[in-house]
């Protein structure tokens, strides 16, 4: 079980390799390069827009009284995907896109919802809430005593 995460990488390198090589033949490696920071730089830029997007979705959740639980959930699907889209690659840049894809992320969010266990902390609470307030007065010690030291200071 130890060497899976290891062949994984193999694979997953290989896969890139024989990707770049193939399409290398065909375009020719200049192209190739280009054609690879092209995909680097569409991809950020949509993870951007959509992020944005999905902030503001979040935004308008939490200010209605709703749980942000989908939005946060796609969040985690745009910084992959955006993490995916950065490296060099077309495999990468292919799973990427999947998860920049909303059926994809539905069916994400659909899986991951059922793990998800969110909480409102106390400074989110509504006013109908049983949050504990406590309503009292209090007195500084420390105020006495820099009181004395400064009617002392006076009658000198």
């Amino acid at each position: 079980m130890c060497w899976l995460p290891l062949f994984l990488l193999f694979l997953f390198a290989y896969i890139e390799i024989s990707l770049f090589i193939r399409v290398a033949e065909v375009l020719g490696v200049a192209v190739t390069l280009l054609l690879v920071v092209f995909t680097s730089c569409i991809g950020v830029s949509l993870v951007r827009n959509q992020g944005v997007k999905t902030f503001i979705q979040m935004q308008q959740k939490i200010a209605a009284g709703e749980s942000p639980a989908a939005e946060m959930v796609k969040s985690v699907s745009l910084v992959l995907a955006g993490f995916l889209l950065l490296l060099p690659g077309f495999f990468t840049d292919f799973l990427g896109l999947l998860l920049l894809l909303p059926p994809v992320q539905k069916r994400l969010t659909v899986k991951l919802m059922p793990h998800l266990h969110i909480w409102r902390g106390a400074g989110t609470t509504s006013s109908g809430s049983n949050g504990n307030t406590f309503d009292g007065e209090f007195y500084r010690k420390d105020d006495e005593r820099k009181n004395l030291e400064h009617k002392d200071d006076q009658d000198k």
